[in-house]
């Protein structure tokens, strides 16, 4: 339905009203302009057409006068406005970045803004990066993604703080120091002089990696970041913790946990990754049965004593702590008799080399193994033999069945485990440790098993492991069992396994699952609550909800304990004598107030009398401090009690967390269990999550690779610059608003030059408006209702473009804002209202009613682009202002100086207010215009014309209504939007029919068809008339004029009235 018109605008488009504003109109791709041809930089530093029909006749001529070429070519060249300014079309980002940079800091400008701006907070809480090393793409995805949210939310008069955080604890410093000094030097090293040095370290690289991030052109509270060894941040992590400790929350127990031997300390599930490619020594071995299940009624009797449990496993070195055998009570069981095969001991199966074990060597006693129904058939594959079923019955039949334990003899039994045991692989039996295993020790705790775990800190196997005590579980260790079960005819099979298994992030090498003295946080106190917290969160993309609810539900709880020296201590001291632990509410807020004062250094340094409070001196010497540390993930995820509670201006809970997607089982995980164990809520409104970034073929960045992209050698430059230009910062960030981060997303060197190119193109759009405004000023603006109709209509275009991009904002998808602003800003314009409007920019007349009118739009195109694109290229966004041919004054008096200090464009209601009928006819006239650009072609293909200005479009329409608006469009009165100029043409003419005779005369012709016109003619011949000398349209009217007997009636009427000054330059 049309929309009613609007009441006539008071107003002129360019005020001083104040910016721009808008609402959602109809969608964008029915009013972006159509693309007709490709760009390129015109002589004014714009994007025009590249095609050779394109008429730049007064332009290249004043040019061409201008530097020195024959005065006769150039006889008007002063009446020409040429375009102007100061906007250079090279950016010369690698020394041009740094001077803005240092004018934002000179000026504060980010301060300046925020305290201008008087809307609500706005808090984007900073995951901390961990300071140990240079930034990478990664990183620079994260900070500039934060960035470009920060910089719309201060456009939207938003109160912005940012305060950038590091984490600064944890082994990997502590390994960077030990590295950095020689092994007697080690030797010397006490705690507190490696604390020492773990701290210098961090500082160090905590200030390599804020240039970097600054460099980005980030804005934050540089002066103020938040340190996770700050004693104020320290503070108020053991505020943490005591907190949780004293809701029942924090417990020590001997529980298995993830070990890594190659750091010797727990890990947390944050802490591993699983690498592709681990393959593991996997067995299936047999446990000899000794007593049936007590109420069996005869169940197993008639196969002892040669019945056994089959069982599988890919961790043969946690046999010596066997405690069990578990079934599931809803499989299905056999006992099948094992008819051996004569085959070799070596095999090959699925191209795997297989072992058989000496069980399966033919002998004279009969073998029974008990395995699940289902994977009978599988098992006779995998071990080579044939399986007799003699009898079936159901898993709970099994229960307290016995067996021989084939390392100590001691007898087992066998228990009911969980879902957890499944017919996807192994026996349908699974050998149970409790001291190696979550599920084994869950298990455990049901029947009383007991928690065995002969394995030290290094990985080997201790005394209580007997044969193996000192071998490597992970090597000798792991052979020597295999072997022993191989000796004892307990060896089935032995192949390799190849499967994920956890290895530890910082040093590359597998760990164990291991049971110690560990400190836990009981996530089953306060599990339900973080998963109704998990719902209340608006989490982008909406799929990463899924993700930690399934990372919430299914974990176990949390080992916050770490066997290290640099880090937060445990508040904890423990008897010397019984080992109880003292940890009351008392002492953890005196601690909590000495680290305040002194940093957690004071836990080394200070005896124990001094860190117990005073009722507790008389009894100091019965205490000992405990050595343990916290988890590095406890430590930031408490940054939003130390960060958003702690600082002015700041809000909890924070509106946005926005970190990798690996953060579901790390900080936004860690940041929410400490959240809502201590305060009942999420410490986020919102979540936004990114991919990793990965080469150009999609492949993980490695330097063995060699396809590393490191974002500072992009923005400043290698040692070959050919190779390894430097692009600036602007560039990085435009491809950072490309992507689409909610997966990986992809970077390399053709998709750097691609994004060198778009940026080079909105520079040059840049440049056209601001060159084309070099004599503008405010008080030339004209009213709305008085613009010719092609201007409304760009105004229009422009309205809708604003309105969409501010949705993407505010839905975060910032590659639909780079796309919308590369088919508007960089192609659209230059190809249809930039392409028209230069000629009344250049020969229309300077005071023109036509050029001031297209100035007035030009004028709301750069006020407006210059902001939607500020936050995504703030660099460029300020050096457009900076170079700001007029003044401009916002609605409140001010004259802003800095680009950030200007608000979102507001609303223009007038502007979409446009009939629909004018929209669909500006549409057809547009998709027209693309005809007629084919007919020309042709016609200069055919050597008729030479530019398109040289020809005469001659339009039929077979629909009366519509050859009706293009005749009036022919003769419009308003020079702008007449046909012939936005064709390009000198002439355009309509005929009310076409007789043969006609059509004989017409050189080449075209159709144009659309539901909305049907079907419309177009003609083209030669122009009538002489050529202008000074616009090089052709005219019937040029000779008329005795004192400028080469000017058509136009230009006559322009160089009559205007003064005569000096002669124009292109700068």
């Amino acid at each position: 339905m049309a929309m009613a018109p609007p009441r006539a605008s008071s107003l002129p488009v360019f005020s001083r009203r104040g910016p721009f504003h808008i609402r959602r109109a109809t969608p964008l791709g029915s009013v972006l302009l159509r693309r007709h041809l490709s760009t390129g930089v015109d002589e004014g530093g714009g994007l025009g057409s590249s095609s050779k029909r394109r008429a730049r006749g007064p332009v290249m001529a004043a040019k061409k006068a201008a530097e020195g070429g024959k005065q006769e070519e150039g006889k008007y060249k002063h009446t020409v406005d040429l375009p102007k300014t100061t906007f250079g079309l090279r950016a010369n980002s690698v020394v041009r970045e740094p001077e803005i940079q240092k004018l934002w800091e000179e000026n504060q400008v980010l301060k300046r803004v925020v305290e201008k701006n008087t809307g609500g907070s706005f808090v984007l809480h900073d995951g901390p990066p961990y300071a140990n090393g240079n930034l990478h793409m990664g990183h620079a995805l994260n900070k500039i993604l934060k960035d470009i949210i920060n910089r719309y939310k201060l456009l939207q008069n938003y109160k912005v703080s940012f305060i950038p955080g590091w984490d600064c604890h944890g082994l990997p410093i502590e390994l960077k120091v030990l590295q950095s000094i020689d092994k007697d030097a080690r030797k010397e090293l006490t705690p507190l002089k490696l604390r020492e040095k773990a701290a210098k370290f961090a500082k160090e690289t905590v200030n390599i990696q804020m240039k970097s991030f600054k460099r980005y052109g980030v804005w934050a509270d540089w002066d103020n970041p938040y340190l996770t060894l700050a004693p104020e941040y320290e503070a108020a992590q053991i505020e943490v913790f005591g907190q949780m400790a004293m809701r029942g929350y924090i417990y020590r127990g001997r529980k298995p946990v993830h070990w890594s031997p190659s750091s010797r300390t727990a890990l947390a599930e944050a802490e591993l990754e699983y690498p592709e490619g681990h393959v593991s020594k996997s067995i299936y071995a047999i446990f000899k049965i000794v007593s049936p299940p007590p109420a069996s009624n005869g169940l197993l009797e008639e196969f002892f004593p040669d019945i056994c449990l089959a069982i599988w496993t890919t961790t043969p070195w946690t046999i010596p702590a066997n405690a069990a055998v578990a079934v599931n009570s809803g499989l299905e069981y056999v006992v099948a008799e094992l008819h051996a095969s004569v085959e070799d001991t070596l095999a090959t199966s699925g191209g795997k080399q297989i072992k058989r074990g000496n069980a399966l060597k033919v002998g004279e006693n009969k073998l029974f193994v008990i395995v699940a129904s289902e994977l009978v058939s599988r098992l006779e594959s995998k071990w080579g033999v044939k399986l007799s079923i003699r009898k079936t019955f159901p898993g709970s039949a099994l229960e307290n069945c016995r067996y021989t334990h084939p390392v100590n003899g001691n007898e087992c039994p066998v228990v009911l485990g969980g879902d957890y045991i499944t017919t996807e692989s192994g026996t349908g039996l699974v050998h149970t440790a409790p001291g190696h295993g979550q599920e084994d020790y869950v298990t455990g705790l049901k029947y009383g098993l007991p928690i065995i775990s002969p394995v030290d800190d290094e990985g080997k196997f201790t005394e209580e492991a007997r044969k193996f005590s000192g071998l490597d579980v992970l090597g000798a260790g792991n052979s020597a069992v295999v072997d022993h079960l191989d000796k004892h005819l307990s060896l089935l099979v032995e192949e390799p396994y190849k499967h994920k298994y956890p290895y530890d992030w910082r040093t590359k090498k597998p760990t164990i699952f291991r049971a110690t003295e560990q400190w836990f946080a009981s996530v089953d106190g306060f599990r339900q609550a973080a998963m109704d917290a998990i719902g209340k969160v608006n989490w982008i993309p909406p799929q990463a909800e899924n993700r930690i609810i399934a990372m919430t539900c299914s974990r176990s709880d949390w080992c916050i304990s770490r066997q290290r020296t640099w880090g937060v201590p445990i508040p904890v001291f423990y008897h010397v004598h019984t080992k109880e632990p003292l940890m009351t509410e008392e002492t953890i807020e005196h601690i909590r107030n000495i680290v305040a004062d002194k940093g957690t250094d004071a836990w080394w340094y200070l005896p124990t009398e001094e860190l117990l409070p005073q009722k507790y001196h008389d009894v100091a010497s019965d205490y000992q401090k405990g050595t343990d540390t916290m988890d590095v993930w406890f430590d930031s995820g408490s940054s939003w009690a130390a960060v958003l509670t702690k600082n002015e201006g700041l809000s909890f809970p924070a509106d946005i967390y926005l970190e990798g997607t690996d953060q579901h089982r790390g900080w936004f995980q860690s940041s929410l269990l400490t959240s809502i164990a201590t305060t009942g809520k999420a410490p986020y409104s919102s979540v936004i999550t990114h991919g990793f970034v990965l080469d150009e073929k999609g492949l993980k960045m490695s330097k063995s690779l060699g396809n590393v992209v490191d974002p500072d050698i992009v923005i400043n430059g290698g040692k070959n610059t050919k190779d390894e230009p430097g692009y600036g910062a602007d560039v990085l960030r435009l491809w950072v608003s490309s992507v689409d981060y909610s997966g990986d997303v992809l970077i390399g060197p053709q998709v750097l030059r691609q994004m060198s190119d778009m940026y080079r193109k909105l520079r040059g759009t840049l440049r056209f408006l601001l060159s084309n405004l070099h004599d503008w000023k405010p008080e030339y603006a004209l009213l709305y209702k008085d613009l010719p109709k092609i201007d409304k209509y760009a105004l229009f275009q422009l309205e809708n473009v604003v309105n969409s991009i501010k949705d993407s904002y505010e839905n975060y998808q910032f590659y639909k804002i780079f796309q919308m602003i590369q088919r508007f800003a960089v192609v659209d314009l230059s190809n249809f209202y930039f392409d028209v409007a230069k000629d009344r920019l250049y020969v229309g007349g300077t005071v023109s009613f036509t050029r001031r009118s297209c100035q007035t739009v030009l004028a709301a195109h750069l006020l407006s682009i210059v902001r939607v694109i500020a936050p995504i290229l703030p660099h460029m966004a300020e050096d457009v202002w900076q170079n700001l041919p007029f003044e401009y004054v916002m609605e409140d008096g001010l004259v802003p100086k800095f680009v950030f200090e200007l608000k979102w464009p507001s609303l223009k209601g007038d502007w979409l207010a446009m009939e629909a009928d004018d929209v669909d006819f500006w549409n057809t006239i547009l998709e027209l215009r693309s005809e007629v650009n084919k007919v020309l072609e042709n016609a200069r293909i055919g050597k008729l014309i030479g530019s398109s200005l040289e020809a005469k479009v001659i339009l039929h329409a077979a629909d009366g209504a519509t050859l009706t608006k293009l005749r009036e469009m022919c003769s419009a009165t308003n020079d702008a939007d007449a046909l012939h100029r936005i064709f390009i043409t000198s002439q355009v003419e309509t005929v009310n029919s076409l007789s043969d005779e006609f059509l004989s005369t017409v050189p080449y012709t075209g159709k144009y068809t659309s539901q909305r016109t049907s079907e419309v003619w177009v003609g083209v011949t030669h122009a009538d008339g002489a050529k202008c000398e000074r616009c090089w349209n052709y005219s019937p009217q040029v000779g008329s004029f005795v004192d400028h007997p080469t000017l058509c009636a136009r230009c006559y009427g322009v160089v009559d009235v205007q003064p005569l000054p000096a002669a124009a330059g292109v700068c």
